[in-house]
């Protein structure tokens, strides 16, 4: 059973993560970027000549790894444990290369009720090596099997506030955007190897139908279809992202996104058409 002192108490401590020009190059391509190679304004994220990061790279730097199973003192049914939610919050721009810090914390731990789960939320805090605070990264995770841990000692957080949902009026601006059949095979190249994303068999076990695309792809196509439509192609701009996954994309599906202008920024959600679903619910971008 998930240990609440231990949980709310775990601290990865300075996690230390060089990059290089290619990585970047590599996470742009693993969220789709340059799908029409003469396009000036996607070739600036995977050619080196004025080469730019996007900031949702910051979700895969300095990872405290898989911590959750790792670290099987906290009691966390990791097999039955799902990734929620996203968020970043841009600070400074991020390099193209270079070494960061990163220190994760867990923030709330949340007791939904016996039989109904527990949330954990994590925040990253991604520093350059001068110390300069570059963004602010927050997971939160759905822990299906670790619900009724507060039962013995009422130890639990306040869930957080629950994230706006988009308008119900008809959405400013909309368009689609396509996924590559390859695409998870590239994105788990920037650090999250996980066979689901690779292996039909595991898949299969799982009850997918084939290989799916990694959440954070999915949020990652998100951050740059809003700089591109919003924001000029200017990456700088991009002050804040968050969106709550809510169903699984396989690659090769094409994505319709919703947006609602806002005074701050966007709001948003992206769906598959071909499925009916919602992949991306309670969106926000921040300029």
């Amino acid at each position: 059973m998930l240990d609440y002192d231990k949980t709310r108490a775990f601290d990865s401590g300075e996690v230390m993560h060089t990059w290089t020009a290619r990585d970047t190059m590599l996470y742009a391509l693993g969220v789709g970027l340059a799908e029409n190679p003469l396009d000036g304004n996607e070739l600036r994220y995977v050619y080196e000549k004025e080469l730019v990061a996007l900031p949702t790279l910051a979700a895969v730097l300095a990872s405290p790894g898989f911590w959750m199973r790792e670290r099987q003192e906290l009691g966390i049914d990791a097999l039955k444990l799902v990734h929620g939610e996203q968020s970043l919050q841009v600070h400074a721009p991020l390099p193209v290369a270079g070494t960061v810090s990163g220190r994760t914390r867990v923030t709330r731990v949340v007791d939904k009720g016996a039989g109904k789960g527990a949330v954990i939320h994590a925040s990253k805090a991604l520093k350059s090596q001068a110390g300069e605070l570059l963004a602010t990264v927050e997971s939160v995770y759905f822990c299906r099997g670790d619900g009724g841990f507060s039962a013995a000692d009422g130890r639990s957080d306040a869930p957080a506030p629950v994230p706006p949902a988009v308008p119900d009026t008809a959405p400013d601006v909309a368009f689609e955007v396509p996924t590559r059949p390859e695409q998870a095979l590239v994105y788990r190249l920037s650090g999250d190897m996980n066979p689901l994303h690779a292996d039909p068999a595991v898949a299969a076990r799982l009850g997918m139908e084939r290989p799916i695309l990694h959440g954070l792809a999915t949020w990652g196509i998100a951050g740059r279809a809003i700089v591109s439509r919003f924001l000029s192609h200017d990456p700088s701009r991009l002050k804040g992202l968050r969106a709550r996954f809510s169903a699984p994309v396989y690659p090769g599906e094409t994505l319709h996104f919703e947006c609602w202008k806002r005074p701050e920024g966007v709001a948003f959600q992206v769906g598959v058409p071909a499925r009916k679903a919602i992949v991306l619910a309670s969106g926000q971008a921040l300029f």
